[in-house]
């Protein structure tokens, strides 16, 4: 795992982050999510504009290497200044690189990133039909609640987990 390197996007790196997210978000979802609710929250989430602004309202976005070439992208925010709590915003490899240990090491970056900020506690958002589930159990995240979230005319139904860093 060493020739993997990390570094924190700017706004020069959306449309790298836009192409990633191009190439991973309907495999991610396609099993759980219409189409149509996909698109659409692509749309929503997704365009330069939204970045941007994603940016700009402190979520920090860090990119994953192997050399030159980007494979995935996570980001994260402060959430609870009273707790030190942050959000694990996203994170997504690119299909051909999952199952490979690379989800675990950009995860491990982030929560690094975050105790150096005094971060005590990182709470995600998983789908309850994800079986990203069962890999966040594995890196010691357990339900802490659940959560629907609405999405223009779609929901989100989620579970919210949370590690104690």
């Amino acid at each position: 795992m060493t020739n993997y390197t990390f570094r924190t996007a700017t706004i020069a790196d959306i449309s790298t982050i836009e192409k990633l997210a191009l190439a991973t978000w309907e495999p991610t979802y396609k099993p759980i999510l219409s189409k149509e609710q996909i698109d659409y929250m692509f749309g929503v989430i997704y365009t330069p504009e939204a970045l941007q602004k994603q940016m700009q309202e402190d979520q920090t976005f860090i990119l994953l290497f192997q050399q030159e070439e980007p494979l995935g992208f996570a980001s994260y925010s402060l959430i609870n200044t009273n707790e030190q709590g942050y959000k694990l915003n996203k994170i997504y490899l690119l299909p051909a690189c999952q199952g490979k240990g690379l989800g675990r090491l950009l995860l491990s970056h982030i929560e690094e990133e975050v105790r150096k900020l005094g971060g005590r506690v990182l709470d995600l958002n998983v789908n309850k039909y994800n079986k990203a589930k069962a890999f966040y159990e594995t890196c010691g995240y357990h339900v802490h609640r659940e959560e629907d979230i609405p999405i223009g005319p779609y929901w989100m139904n989620d579970y919210v987990m949370r590690k104690q860093l």
